[in-house]
């Protein structure tokens, strides 16, 4: 095949996952991590010898967002996880989402043992977010001073998760709801017929936008879920206070550097990761 045409194939691919990722708020690829490197990132979380997953917050390895601590979190494990933070097969995603700069804002592991119940329904923006002002049954204007967009996760799964055993879940497309989830199917998630258990094989990536109306459905395989997110946003947001910081002693890349700069300006503080400094 030339040249040209695996060019006009990767640009026809591309441009049938953000069609979809526009259309349901998350996108799943299949096969991005080869069985050795999903073994090699299984095999450094064996060595942490984490502790039983507790059921309100079954989460590893955590840096910035919820646990309000800068740090490198698992990055510090290895070299393997860091490589994940620009990955080949998530920054053209992020690319055409979040345009030519964005941070990595934080990063956390999760993972379940058979009989782990499920987690909340929520999106941190939107109708349904916490700082929305959305009265239940009415539509809802975004307005300026509201964050609508700007934030994606990468979820890197070395599990098989799906219907059948649980994991990632989500009400497809409510990222451009105007209304408020209504109660009794935000309580009532893991038997609703809106809410969509997303099947994610050992090896695949799910990216999903923040505003995405999601959460975790209990976990009923024999075997632990492991997921590792890495939640970026546009250079000039941030979520908390806390940042996600550089690992010692693993040399990084000038693009992984800037991924974990300060929020800044986009273009004018914050250079565009794509440039030939940064990405070469």
């Amino acid at each position: 095949m030339s040249n040209l045409a695996q060019d006009t194939d990767h640009d026809a691919e591309l441009e049938e996952r953000q069609y979809l990722f526009d259309l349901n708020g998350f996108l799943v690829i299949d096969n991005v991590l080869t069985e050795g490197e999903v073994a090699e990132l299984n095999a450094l979380i064996d060595t942490q010898d984490l502790p039983p997953p507790p059921d309100n917050f079954p989460r590893f390895g955590s840096a910035a967002g919820a646990i309000r601590k800068s740090g490198p979190g698992f990055l510090q494990w290895g070299e393997p996880f860091a490589r994940l933070m620009d990955h080949p097969a998530v920054l053209p995603i992020l690319r055409f989402r979040l345009g030519e700069c964005f941070r990595l804002e934080r990063l956390y592991g999760m993972y379940m043992r058979q009989g782990s119940p499920a987690g909340r329904l929520h999106a941190d923006y939107g109708a349904i977010a916490p700082n929305a002002t959305s009265v239940p049954g009415e539509f809802y204007p975004f307005r300026d001073n509201r964050m609508s967009a700007g934030f994606m996760v990468a979820a890197w799964n070395l599990r098989d998760t799906g219907p059948d055993v649980g994991g990632f879940c989500c009400v497809p497309g409510s990222h451009k709801s105007a209304f408020r989830m209504p109660e009794r199917l935000r309580k009532g998630h893991q038997d609703s017929d809106c809410v969509q258990i997303v099947k994610a094989p050992a090896g695949s990536l799910t990216v999903f936008t923040e505003s995405l109306t999601h959460g975790t459905a209990r976990w009923d395989a024999d075997y632990e879920r492991r997921t590792l997110l890495y939640k970026y946003c546009v250079s000039n947001m941030s979520w908390g206070a806390t940042r996600v910081t550089a690992p010692e002693g693993i040399d990084l890349t000038p693009r992984q550097q800037q991924l974990l700069a300060g929020p800044a300006d986009p273009l004018t503080h914050f250079p565009s990761l794509f440039s030939d400094e940064i990405a070469n």
